[in-house]
């Protein structure tokens, strides 16, 4: 009959310190946001310009929206460890579901036509990254 054997174990020869996570400013922190702005820019931009003549308020219309949307998105980037873990789903939710939403209504959507189209998308990136945030604990 056979037996059972226990494995020798290794010993640690000294204390292990817990990894711990920096949540400092990094590249990724403006890169990121900078990214996302250019392309949510351009797009409202093309999407205005309709394979038109380019004028001055298609391409105000780019960057004011560029702007707005990546200092939202470095903002965020900056202070989503202060948030729980539902806050900071609902945050990257609405602003992702009003990212959505503004694009789709300058496609010539009704109001709320656009408006659906944002809480939906929101609404999925919100089930996503609440389920991601409370699976993945810091």
């Amino acid at each position: 009959m056979a037996t059972h054997a226990t494995m020798p174990m290794r010993r640690r020869t000294h204390a292990r310190t817990p990894a711990r996570r920096e949540h400092g400013h990094n590249a990724l922190v403006w890169a990121v946001p900078l990214v996302l702005g250019v392309i949510l820019g351009f797009w409202a931009f093309f999407i205005r310009r309709d394979g038109g003549a380019t004028t001055g308020g298609q391409i105000w219309l780019g960057v004011v929206s560029g702007v707005v949307f990546a200092t939202l998105c470095y903002a965020l980037a900056r202070f989503r460890w202060a948030l729980s873990p539902g806050l900071r789903a609902t945050a990257f939710g609405v602003l992702t579901g009003g990212a959505v939403g503004f694009l789709s209504s300058l496609n010539g959507r009704s109001v709320l036509m656009s408006s659906f189209i944002g809480l939906v998308v929101g609404a999925g990136m919100l089930c996503s990254l609440f389920y991601l945030f409370h699976t993945h604990d810091d």
